[in-house]
């Protein structure tokens, strides 16, 4: 086993805050409002070394992910969601059910270096496609950190990529 990345959350996830923020994320509307706040966000947490969120103290494990462009070659970066298993995180291309994948999912496909910055850290990373018959049981835990990700499913008919980061 590799050295564990750590972890850090902001809030509890059983605070009315997380739940209210979840059922809202699951909406339209509300994955429209997350989707427009996403720069702003990110600019938080760049600020804050990815322990802060624009989104408040809502329980939910954030990173933010550098992945390389796959056409323009420059560095691009996103905040995400993750599952945390020790040494392996989890990230999960839902785009809030919308019908294309997200570019990040695409840039891993073609280039998996990428970076994490996660608790204060910023930790280089290699990206694997989870295998078919391991993806189930991980986006069940997406859905138990909230579950908008099973609204998100039902909005889509595209098979939602699912990455395992390691250590690089």
């Amino acid at each position: 086993m590799t050295q564990p990345f750590p972890q850090w959350q902001w809030g509890s996830p059983d605070s009315t805050l997380s739940r209210v923020a979840g059922r809202f994320a699951a909406t339209i509307a509300g994955s429209w409002v997350v989707r427009t706040l996403t720069p702003l966000d990110r600019r938080v947490l760049e600020r804050t070394g990815a322990k802060y969120t624009v989104l408040g103290p809502i329980g939910a494990p954030v990173l933010l992910l550098t992945t390389t462009g796959r056409k323009s070659g420059l560095p691009r970066t996103q905040p995400l969601l993750y599952v945390h298993d020790d040494d392996t995180l989890y990230i999960i291309g839902s785009n809030f059910g919308q019908a294309r994948h997200p570019a990040w999912t695409a840039n891993l496909l073609a280039e998996p270096t990428a970076t994490v910055a996660v608790a204060g850290e910023r930790i280089p990373v290699t990206a694997t496609p989870v295998e078919d018959s391991a993806k189930a049981a991980i986006f069940q835990r997406f859905v138990e950190l909230t579950s908008a990700y099973a609204a998100y499913r039902e909005r889509t008919s595209r098979d939602l990529r699912i990455f395992a980061l390691t250590r690089a």
